[in-house]
C-alpha cells in the first residue's frame, strides 16, 4: 500500500475499534481502493461488500446490492402504504417487501452474522434503495437500530458518478427525499455516519493541476482555470500519427464507433479471443468484452493491476499489440522500449455464506470468468474511465451531460504533458450537483476525530464486552425450545428428549443472574472517564473462567444431541431446531473467547486487528468438539439406525475453517501440496485446466514447484531440445516448427523453469 495518509490510518481504527458508521470519501488518485483492500484484509468483523451494479460489486470483490438483500428493482417508499404502480414505474413499500420478498436461508444467515457492511461506489447510490437495505437488515436481525445494528462503511466520490432516478419514479419519491444521493435517505439523514476524506492525491504531482482540478471539483472554477487548461485544445489533434493518446468522451456509440473503425484501418489478420467460464458467471456482469477482437498494431489498455511481483502494467496503461496467435498475445510499451506477454486475469463471481464451524461470513465460487484483461483503447467513455490512470488521452467533453463529468475526464491523468482537449472547456454543464456541495461541509477535522476515536473506542469496547455476557435472548431461545414439547404426540423421538431439553434450559437459566450482575459491574467500571483497563481486565480474566465451563457444556451437550437426531428418520424440524440452537449457543462461547482476546489486546497498547482476535483455539473450537463427540458416540450402543450414511441425513458436509484469503496462485499450491491433481484442482476452484496450468507457470518461475513434479522426464527432454538456441519473445514460432509435439501450456511451463 502507498505510505498511509493519516485520514485512512483514522478510518482503519474507526473500523476496527468503534462501532461509528463512516462515510469515506476522496478526490480521484487518492487511493479509496486500496484503502478497501486494506481494510478487507485486516479487519476482524465479519465483513460483507456490495455495491449498486453487477461491474462494480465484481470490482469491489462483492456482490450487488440487490442480489445481497433479495430487494426487487423499483423505487422503494419508506412507508407502510400501498404499492403504487403504473405504466412505467413500481413501487414497494415496507409491507410488500415484509408480504412478499422472502429471503433464502443462506442470505438470512450471512445478514444475523454480519458486522460489518462495506458498500462501494456509493455516488449511485439512490436514497430510496438505502432505506430498503436498511428496513431488510432490521427485518432479518430483529434490531430497531440503524441497519441492525451493523456497522456500515460508505466509500466513493458523490463528485463522480450520480445515483440514476428517472423523472417519473422522482415525481412520486420527491414526496419522501429531498434529493436522491445516499445521505438523503432517511436512515442516514436520522444517523450520520463520520464523514472522513482522503485529501493526499498519489495520481498527480503538479500543484498546479491539482489547484485547478480541486476548483473544478468544487465549483470554485474560475475564467483564469479555464483560460490555462484551454491552452491545451488542440483541434486538429492527429490521434493516428500521436500514439497512446487515449480519447475520452461521454457518449458509448462515438467511444464503440472510434475503436471500431481504427481496428478495422490496420492491416493484418483479426484475432479473437473468447474467455474461460466456468460454473455460475451471468453475462450481465462480464467484466470487459466476451470477445476481444485485436490485430497486431492495435492499441489497448490494461483494465487491471498487475498482481505479480514485476508489476508491468497498471489499470489504465495503454500498449500496442505487437504479436498474436491463437495461444499467444504480446504487448509492447514504446516510452519504455518494454515487450511483455499477456498473462490472463481470473474474475470470481461469489457468494457469502457462513462457515457452520467458526460462524464466521466467507465467499464460496459460484463460477469464474478467465480473460486478457485488455480492451481496444482509442476511445473510452467518461463513465468507464473511472478509477483509471492514464499518462496520454485526448479529451472531447464538449458534450458534458452530467455534473462531474468534466472533473473526472480530466483527473484520470497523471501530469498536463499528456493532456489534449479536443475542443475548448466551457463553463457550461460543468458545476458539481449543489446538494453534494453543502454534504461535504459535514467533513470532520483531525481534532474531532481524534476525540471521536477516543470516545467511540471506550464505548466500542464497553459494548462488546456487556454483549458478550448478555444471555437473554440465547436463554428465551432456550425456554422457547423447552417449551415447544408440550405441543408433540407422546411416541415421537422429540418427545423423548423432554427431560434433556430442560436440563439445558435450567443450566442457561441459572446463569442469567450472574451474567447480568457482572454486566452492571462492567458499566460500573466503565463509567468514569478514564477507565482501569488493567481491573476490567482480571475481571473479564475472571469471568471468562466462570462461565466458560458451563457454556462450552451446553455446547457439547447440543452438538451431542445433533450428532444422535441426524441418524434418526422422521426427524427433521427437530433437526433444524437444535441447529438453531447450536448456532446461537456457538457463536456466544466464540464471543466469549474473543473478549477475552479483546481485552489482552487493549491492555497491551496493540491495534485491533483480525491477528488479534483470532487464535488457534478459536479456529478449531467446534471442529474439536465434533471430533471428540463423534469418536465417542462411535464407541456407545445406542440403538439407532446402523447404516452410517444416515449419519448426514440432514447435515451439511463439514465445512473447513476459514484462512486469510490467498492469492489465486497460492490457493492451487496448497491443493498440489496436498495431492490434488491438476484435473481436481481445477474442478475445487471453479477454474478451466487451462488456468491451472497458468498458475503453475508462475510456480515453477518462482521454485516453488520443480518442473520434473509436473512433467514426466520425455517430455521435458523433448522441449529442452526445441528450446535450444530459441531466443525468440514469443512462442509462436516455436509452436509451429514443433507442430503439436507439446502443448503451450507445456512450453510455457518449460520456458519458465529456465529463468
Amino acid at each position: 500500500m502507498q505510505t498511509i495518509s493519516e485520514a485512512a490510518a483514522y478510518t482503519l481504527r474507526f473500523i476496527n475499534q468503534t462501532q461509528r458508521s463512516v462515510f469515506l470519501t476522496g478526490k480521484a488518485g487518492t487511493g479509496k481502493t486500496t484503502l478497501l483492500r486494506e481494510i478487507i484484509q485486516t479487519t476482524h468483523k465479519n465483513t460483507v461488500v456490495v455495491a449498486p451494479t453487477g461491474i462494480a460489486a465484481l470490482n469491489a470483490g462483492g456482490v450487488t446490492i440487490h442480489s445481497m438483500f433479495q430487494l426487487p428493482f423499483g423505487g422503494f417508499i419508506p412507508d407502510n402504504s400501498a404499492p403504487q404502480f403504473s405504466e412505467s414505474t413500481k413501487f414497494e413499500t415496507r409491507a410488500t417487501l415484509r408480504r412478499h420478498f422472502k429471503m433464502s436461508g443462506l442470505k438470512k444467515a450471512v445478514i444475523k452474522n454480519m458486522e460489518l457492511l462495506i458498500i462501494d461506489e456509493v455516488s449511485m447510490l439512490r436514497a430510496d434503495l438505502l432505506d430498503a437495505m436498511d428496513f431488510m437488515m432490521q427485518t432479518v436481525r430483529k434490531k430497531n437500530t440503524p441497519f441492525g445494528g451493523v456497522q456500515v462503511l460508505f466509500i466513493g466520490d458523490l463528485l463522480q458518478l450520480p445515483p440514476v432516478i428517472r423523472d417519473e419514479e422522482w415525481k412520486t419519491l420527491r414526496t419522501y427525499y429531498k434529493g436522491k444521493f445516499f445521505f438523503h435517505s432517511h436512515v442516514v439523514q436520522q444517523n450520520p455516519p463520520l464523514y472522513i476524506e482522503l485529501s493526499k492525491i498519489f495520481r498527480q504531482t503538479d500543484d498546479t493541476f491539482i489547484a485547478v482540478l480541486n476548483n473544478l471539483r468544487n465549483n470554485q472554477i474560475s475564467a483564469t482555470d479555464i483560460q490555462f487548461l484551454n491552452k491545451y485544445v488542440q483541434p486538429n489533434f492527429d490521434l493516428k500519427a500521436n500514439k497512446g493518446y487515449i480519447t475520452l468522451t461521454t457518449h458509448n456509440n462515438k467511444a464503440d464507433a472510434m475503436n471500431t473503425q481504427a481496428l478495422a484501418d490496420l492491416d493484418g489478420k483479426l484475432v479473437v479471443y473468447k474467455p474461460e467460464i466456468t460454473g455460475d458467471f451471468p453475462d450481465k456482469i462480464y467484466p470487459v468484452e466476451a470477445e476481444l477482437q485485436l490485430k497486431v498494431g492495435a492499441q489497448v489498455m490494461f483494465v487491471k493491476n498487475d498482481l505479480s511481483f514485476d508489476k508491468n502494467y497498471f489499470n489504465g496503461k495503454m500498449g500496442i499489440i505487437k504479436s498474436l496467435s491463437s495461444q499467444e498475445i504480446l504487448v509492447h510499451f514504446p516510452e519504455e522500449n518494454k515487450t511483455i506477454e499477456v498473462e490472463k486475469y481470473e474474475w470470481q463471481n461469489i457468494r457469502y455464506k457462513v462457515d457452520e464451524m467458526t460462524k464466521e461470513i466467507e465467499e464460496e465460487v459460484l463460477g469464474s470468468f478467465v480473460h486478457y484483461p485488455i480492451k481496444l483503447a482509442w476511445a473510452i467513455t467518461v463513465h468507464k474511465s473511472q478509477g483509471l490512470t492514464f499518462d496520454k488521452a485526448a479529451l472531447d467533453v464538449s458534450q458534458v451531460f452530467l455534473p462531474g463529468q468534466a472533473y473526472v475526464a480530466l483527473s484520470r491523468l497523471r501530469a498536463l504533458d499528456g493532456l489534449i482537449l479536443l475542443s475548448p472547456l466551457r463553463m457550461n454543464g460543468i458545476s458539481n450537483d449543489q446538494d453534494v456541495m453543502e454534504y461535504a461541509l459535514n467533513k470532520a477535522s483531525d481534532s474531532f476525530l481524534a476525540n471521536a476515536l477516543h470516545f467511540e473506542t471506550k464505548n466500542f469496547i464497553h459494548n462488546y464486552l456487556i454483549t458478550t455476557f448478555d444471555w437473554f435472548d440465547l436463554a428465551q431461545e432456550w425456554r422457547n425450545h423447552r417449551f415447544s414439547y408440550g405441543d408433540i404426540t407422546e411416541n415421537s423421538f422429540k418427545s423423548k428428549q423432554a427431560s434433556w431439553a430442560k436440563n439445558q434450559f435450567e443450566t442457561m437459566a441459572a446463569l442469567l443472574e450472574p451474567s447480568q450482575k457482572f454486566i452492571a459491574q462492567l458499566n460500573k467500571l466503565f463509567a468514569p472517564e478514564t477507565v482501569d483497563l488493567n481491573h476490567i481486565s482480571e475481571r473479564i480474566q475472571a469471568a471468562f473462567y466462570y462461565f466458560l465451563k458451563p457454556m462450552n457444556q451446553l455446547v457439547y451437550e447440543i452438538l451431542w444431541k445433533i450428532e444422535e437426531v441426524k441418524r434418526v428418520k422422521m426427524a427433521k424440524t427437530f433437526y433444524d431446531e437444535l441447529i438453531l440452537l447450536e448456532e446461537l449457543q456457538t457463536k456466544a462461547v466464540l464471543r466469549l473467547m474473543k473478549a477475552k482476546l479483546l481485552i489482552e489486546t487493549v491492555v497491551a497498547g496493540e491495534t485491533i486487528s483480525k491477528e488479534k482476535l483470532t487464535s488457534a483455539e478459536i479456529k478449531q473450537y467446534k471442529i474439536k468438539i465434533t471430533e471428540a463427540i463423534f469418536e465417542s458416540f462411535k464407541a456407545t450402543n445406542v440403538t439407532l439406525i446402523e447404516d452410517d450414511k444416515d449419519a448426514t441425513r440432514y447435515s451439511s458436509k463439514k465445512a473447513a475453517t476459514k484462512e486469510p484469503k490467498k492469492s489465486t496462485v497460492q490457493e492451487t499450491y496448497d491443493l498440489w501440496v496436498e495431492k490434488k491433481s491438476i484435473e481436481d484442482i481445477a474442478t475445487l476452484r471453479v477454474l478451466t485446466k487451462q488456468t491451472i496450468y497458468g498458475h503453475f507457470v508462475k510456480l515453477i518461475q518462482t521454485k516453488a514447484v520443480a518442473i520434473s513434479e509436473v512433467l514426466p522426464e520425455d517430455k521435458i527432454q523433448e522441449l529442452a531440445t526445441a528450446f535450444l538456441g530459441y531466443k525468440e519473445e514469443s512462442l509462436n514460432v516455436l509452436m509451429e516448427q514443433n507442430n503439436g509435439k507439446f502443448s503451450w501450456e507445456e512450453a510455457r511451463m518449460y520456458k519458465a523453469s529456465l529463468n
